[in-house]
């Protein structure tokens, strides 16, 4: 059985205010979940605490090998004031099969669902109230031991940030223009494409970079074997 969840709650000492256009990512909320894992206790310490700064050594193994896995889901406010969050379980289910593959220690998916909604709750002043707007929801897994040998991690951290979002796109909601890329591949049969994990999102750098240089917004991907599939 899990712990029950801590709180450190910091008190605004005024209201929040988003800005009329919130643009992607660049906002966070005021407290994060975080927990802890050890092969000793598994997962402990669910905590919602105040976001901060994570200290960290320069060898933590993340940094070097990417034993991470993340998600990115959604919270909205309905026109009734109701808060719904959109198929968290599947997300949380899709993290474990990213885990899985990169050998990071599964999360409990029930806990996770009430411990989301409590992080929710407490920052529910940070979801936006206009059409086309969200709270995004940003759970990371990382490797968090101090060793520079390839091998993985024995101990983790899960922290889920918060961030009111419009449009991902500078176009907003219109249509984007996309390229298809036969230049590069992002993913091969059998490797790490079906994970959402730091290498895949990598990959993906240059050719979207040369693909905003040619006009366009995104990239369609191929397959990695005959490049005649979209991938």
């Amino acid at each position: 059985m899990m712990e029950k969840i801590s709180y450190n709650i910091k008190e605004r000492t005024s209201p929040v205010e988003l800005p009329e256009t919130l643009g992607f990512g660049k906002i966070f909320s005021d407290h994060v979940f975080e927990m802890d894992y050890s092969p000793e206790q598994g997962w402990h310490k669910p905590a919602i605490t105040a976001i901060n700064n994570l200290p960290m050594h320069p060898a933590t193994m993340f940094i070097h090998y990417g034993q991470a896995v993340f998600e990115g889901l959604k919270a909205f406010r309905q026109t009734d004031g109701n808060i719904v969050i959109f198929r968290a379980d599947k997300h949380f289910e899709r993290i474990n099969n990213s885990s899985r593959r990169i050998c990071i220690p599964e999360l409990d998916v029930d806990f996770m669902l009430v411990a989301l909604k409590e992080l929710v709750y407490v920052e529910r002043d940070w979801i936006p109230t206009t059409k086309g707007e969200a709270l995004y929801i940003r759970p990371f897994i990382y490797g968090g031991d101090q060793f520079l040998g390839v091998g993985p991690s024995k101990n983790y951290k899960l922290i889920i940030l918060l961030s009111p979002v419009g449009a991902y796109y500078p176009e907003g909601f219109s249509p984007v223009k996309i390229l298809v890329q036969d230049d590069y591949v992002r993913a091969v049969r059998k490797g790490l494409g079906e994970c959402k994990t730091p290498a895949n999102y990598a990959a993906s750098l240059l050719a979207g970079e040369e693909a905003i240089k040619k006009g366009f917004t995104q990239v369609l991907w191929l397959d990695g074997i005959e490049q005649k599939y979209i991938e």
